[in-house]
């Protein structure tokens, strides 16, 4: 009997494999990782480490808890850690919603929301963002959900939302509030420290991005110890490698890494986004390590185009609200000038 799609969850039939290009050596500006390479104090421990492969790791990696703690001011407890912060959002809703719940979630943001909501049985309402991309607060509160859900700053269009926004819908949404700062680092507010002072918001954070670890896969979810405990018990234990945080606990008690790429994104991102617009891009203002922009040609010959250069960039522009956008990460000096030389190259093609 051949199996078809009839056997698979029925919220999951629809789905399709995530983005998985294929590589033959390109300057990879489409994962908004860290142009500077691997973060230093982990590469530095993995090269003196020697650990009992036989071992468990700690079963709910107490001492990187500890490491985050000290660098916030929270407590331990405050904190859960796993395999990358998609596991914490996949433990969000196990947590939280039951079969059939419905999620709140704006558009354009992390298309892999919508997955996670699916994977766990329910539907993901979709809200769309305002003109210039800020929450719209009241359609967001307004709807039958058990979690609403926000990347800040924004995936992909960059833009961090109010705080004003999150803490009214913190204060009016009646379910649990999830702030992800992926990309939090690189933006000048973060409601890490305050997850104390709300009853409902839990924040994810990551070290694929700005802390230069993707490869080791480690985030983790910051909430008050009430919403933390509930996590925790639902968390696979033993999900985060002894490997990966023995790197993390590294990298957090190197700060200075984390300051040099904040600052190095600073410089550039005014550098590349003026070259872009000379270009002819229309782009979005960015308080992260990428910048959203609609291309002056069509997306798609701008992508495959820059590919065929030895440039990956990300495409958005058969999404809505996204139409004829692409999102580059936002390089060293160098990465940004070989970029815009080959967007050059290309678009000049079709004039």
């Amino acid at each position: 009997m051949e199996m078809t799609r009839n056997v698979m969850r029925e919220t999951t039939k629809g789905f399709s494999k995530y983005y998985n290009p294929k590589l033959s050596g390109e300057l990879r500006l489409d994962t908004n990782t860290n142009v500077l390479g691997s973060n230093p104090a982990a590469s530095k421990y993995l090269s003196e480490g020697k650990w009992d492969l036989n071992g468990y790791p700690n079963t709910y990696s107490d001492g990187l808890r500890e490491a985050l703690g000290e660098l916030y001011d929270l407590e331990a407890d405050n904190f859960i850690a796993g395999n990358g912060s998609d596991e914490l959002l996949d433990v969000t809703f196990k947590t939280f919603t039951n079969w059939g719940d419905n999620s709140v979630v704006p558009v354009p943001s992390y298309s892999l929301y919508d997955y996670f909501v699916k994977c766990n049985g329910g539907k993901a309402i979709e809200v769309d963002l305002t003109e210039d991309f800020q929450l719209d607060v009241d359609a967001m509160v307004r709807q039958d959900a058990k979690v609403a859900i926000m990347p800040s700053p924004n995936n992909p269009t960059g833009n961090c939302f109010r705080t004003k926004d999150l803490e009214e819908i913190l204060s009016r949404f009646e379910g649990i509030v999830v702030v992800d700062e992926a990309y939090g680092e690189y933006a000048s507010d973060s409601m890490v420290r305050r997850v104390n002072e709300f009853d409902n918001l839990v924040v994810l954070r990551t070290f694929s991005k700005a802390y230069a670890m993707a490869a080791l896969r480690v985030g983790y979810a910051v909430a008050n110890r009430n919403l933390a405990d509930m996590m925790m018990c639902v968390k696979i234990p033993y999900s985060l490698n002894m490997v990966s945080e023995g790197a993390a606990i590294a990298a957090v008690k190197d700060q200075d890494f984390i300051r040099r790429s904040v600052e190095m994104v600073n410089k550039e991102r005014p550098v590349l986004d003026a070259g872009l617009r000379k270009l002819g891009f229309e782009t979005f203002p960015s308080d992260s390590n990428f910048i959203l922009a609609r291309s002056p040609i069509d997306h798609d010959v701008l992508v495959k185009g820059l590919k065929e250069r030895g440039v990956l960039i990300r495409d958005f522009g058969s999404k809505r609200r996204t139409e004829n956008c692409v999102r580059t990460t936002i390089g060293t000096s160098e990465f940004n000038s070989f970029l815009l030389e080959k967007a050059e190259e290309v678009i000049s093609e079709c004039r």
